[in-house]
């Protein structure tokens, strides 16, 4: 199995150094809003959910718009302003609706992605490790010594 990870992992490494050289991703991510993307990914997650929910309705409204042009060409100017005005608020609506569902979504998966982490780092841990540890009465928080105990001589006292 770890021949068929390995393998994966240079598969996906190869694909995202194709869309790292890529002259396009690289001026946009020169630009101020691709670093503001870059450090925020939350901001850039619940923006690439909503730009792909909204397509959708967008090409709805267009498609409502054409026709109802077609029909004002027709003599109905009056109706034709209602309408898009109805619509162009219909639209206002599901878009505030969509923004909701893809910050809710882009939470999820942003609490899927730090589960799944953590449990492939749980998995991961080597397990003569873990029992020498467990074996020493020492847990993987208390390996480290600490700034704050005073019996440390490493620690610089003012």
């Amino acid at each position: 199995m770890s021949k068929e990870m390995q393998e994966l992992q240079k598969q996906w490494h190869s694909m995202m150094q194709t869309i790292h050289t890529n002259s396009n991703v690289v001026s946009f991510m020169n630009s101020q809003v691709g670093q503001y993307l870059d450090d925020h990914p939350f901001v850039a997650l619940a923006l690439l959910v909503f730009i792909a929910v909204s397509a959708i309705p967008v090409a709805f409204f267009l498609i409502f718009v054409i026709s109802t042009t077609i029909v004002a060409c027709m003599g109905v100017v009056v109706i034709e302003g209602v309408i898009i005005s109805v619509g162009g608020i219909a639209l206002l609506c599901v878009l505030c609706g969509l923004g909701v569902l893809s910050l809710a979504v882009s939470g999820v998966l942003s609490i899927c992605y730090i589960a799944l982490s953590t449990l492939i780092n749980y998995w991961h841990t080597p397990n003569s490790l873990v029992k020498k540890q467990e074996a020493n009465g020492n847990s993987l928080l208390q390996s480290s010594p600490s700034v704050l105990d005073p019996s440390n001589k490493n620690t610089k006292s003012e």
